[in-house]
């Protein structure tokens, strides 16, 4: 297999576990509600008040707490867990092929360059 074709199915294999394993998850609660409105567009001039009070710039705010990520991840993690356990079952492939042809519409992904770099520097 050439080197594009290695990168087209791996494309179309990231959009759609992004598409079936993390999308529709907790992601969605935290999407949910009022998006304020920012009038310099980095939310710098977006505020929260807390319940002691306490005001706090958007971009300082923490969106979800220790519970919440914890939940998110245990979800997505199943879910990726599922798909790979599940891949050969061919009820489960044909699921898979039609989230594919809607994942088909994203973006193209690029290549994360600081991707290993991150991961070097958080062990």
């Amino acid at each position: 297999m050439n080197a594009a074709d290695e990168k087209r199915i791996a494309a179309m294999m990231a959009k759609t576990l992004a598409m079936m394993c993390v999308r529709n998850t907790g992601l969605e609660t935290l999407h949910a509600g009022i998006v304020p409105v920012t009038h310099v567009g980095d939310y710098s001039d977006v505020r929260v008040i807390d319940g002691d009070g306490r005001e706090i710039a958007w971009n300082d705010a923490s969106h979800l707490d220790d519970d919440q990520m914890r939940d998110l991840m245990r979800e997505i993690v199943n879910r990726l867990y599922t798909f790979h356990v599940s891949i050969d079952d061919p009820d489960f492939r044909e699921r898979v092929d039609r989230w594919a042809r809607i994942a088909e519409g994203w973006d193209e992904p690029d290549e994360d360059i600081g991707f290993f770099r991150k991961l070097a520097e958080e062990e």
